[in-house]
């Protein structure tokens, strides 16, 4: 495939209509259905699962089986306690952050649809300098204009409802994408689109891929851990997107160096298969598509992890899409980089064959 551009307007409304859509963790099933209805045309079948993971199935009777995967979760709140008052104090489902909330208007998911609200925050006069206090988990609090808790409760809003920020996507520059839940709806985009350019150009491939879009990543690799056991797959390549260190703020030493706009970053980690890794790098090389590499200590925080160590052992790789202010609402990706991990999957699929196991003793 050349190096081309890749997304065509079709891909990025979908995109845009996908990222979107709201589909906080255990509440995937909306995001879903748009997904696999983009998907539909390219790829035999589905399988999908109790708690909402969708997959994507080419030659669905293949032995041999490679999962490419991304995550279809957002980050969010619960509705947790509700005062005399009407104020609602909330929980995260994920990895929100409080430190972002004050002043930010969410969707309260309940029954009746949706029920609007802000994060109040008090006004700067009142707050005494000398010991201003940061925004914490127990002093943030949603107000949907409710005089008490009576009218919060005849409004549809009870302890348990999920809580989501409305904010949509943005392009900003001409190159940059910018939204909430980027984390990582990228991930199911790119797969999505690897199997559709698979299509338009004919490629048959001598083994079964799962393009798959796990649920409930943010509590901890929850729906790839369920859904590795249902396919069993021979391989993995995970997509998940990694933070750009180069905006202020970040430890280098720590978090090491990568940044949006120089490629996709190539993941060093126990959980990584070494042959399959190399086989990546070797690819991007020789397609002369642009890399990074990161290492990770003893994990890799991503869906990688657990279709590793699932199934007797499963060789996996991460590919990870840099990204800026993870877990805000204003998520930023380069669109380079989207299709640079996009061609760096497609490529790394042509160049398996069916029964390779990467074995390091082979």
């Amino acid at each position: 495939m050349s190096s081309k551009k890749i997304l065509t307007k079709k891909s990025i409304d979908f995109f845009e209509k996908y990222l979107n859509n709201p589909s906080p963790t255990g509440y995937e099933w909306e995001g879903q259905k748009i997904w696999m209805d983009y998907l539909k045309p390219y790829v035999d079948t589905f399988i999908t699962d109790t708690y909402g993971t969708a997959v994507g199935v080419i030659n669905p009777d293949a032995k041999f089986k490679v999962v490419i995967e991304g995550h279809s979760d957002e980050i969010s709140w619960y509705v947790n306690y509700i005062t005399d008052e009407g104020l609602i104090y909330v929980i995260r489902n994920g990895g929100s952050d409080h430190q972002i909330a004050p002043s930010k208007w969410v969707n309260i998911h309940t029954k009746k649809g949706i029920v609007k609200g802000i994060f109040g925050w008090p006004a700067i006069h009142t707050r005494e300098s000398s010991k201003e206090e940061a925004p914490k988990l127990d002093n943030i609090f949603v107000d949907i204009g409710a005089k008490d808790k009576k009218e919060v409760e005849k409004m549809g809003v009870h302890v348990g409802c999920v809580i989501t920020y409305p904010d949509t996507f943005q392009i900003l520059n001409g190159n940059k994408f910018v939204c909430r839940a980027i984390d990582n709806r990228a991930g199911g985009f790119m797969i999505a689109e690897v199997a559709r350019l698979l299509h338009e150009n004919n490629i048959k491939l001598p083994f079964g891929l799962y393009v798959t879009n796990s649920v409930q990543e943010e509590i901890g690799l929850r729906g790839a851990e369920m859904i590795t056991q249902t396919i069993k797959p021979n391989i993995a390549i995970v997509t998940d997107v990694c933070h750009d260190t180069t905006t202020p703020m970040i430890e280098k030493k720590k978090q090491g160096h990568t940044e949006i706009g120089a490629g996709p970053v190539i993941s060093y980690a126990p959980a990584v298969q070494n042959k399959l890794r190399e086989r990546i790098l070797e690819t991007a090389e020789a397609q002369k598509i642009p890399f990074q590499r990161m290492a990770s200590s003893r994990y890799t925080g991503t869906d990688t992890d657990a279709f590793a160590y699932s199934n007797g052992g499963v060789a996996s790789a991460l590919i990870s899409l840099p990204l800026r202010y993870m877990h805000t609402t204003v998520e930023t990706v380069h669109k380079d980089d989207v299709e640079n991990v996009i061609r760096l999957i497609y490529e790394t699929l042509l160049t398996i064959k069916e029964g390779e196991n990467f074995s390091y003793f082979e």
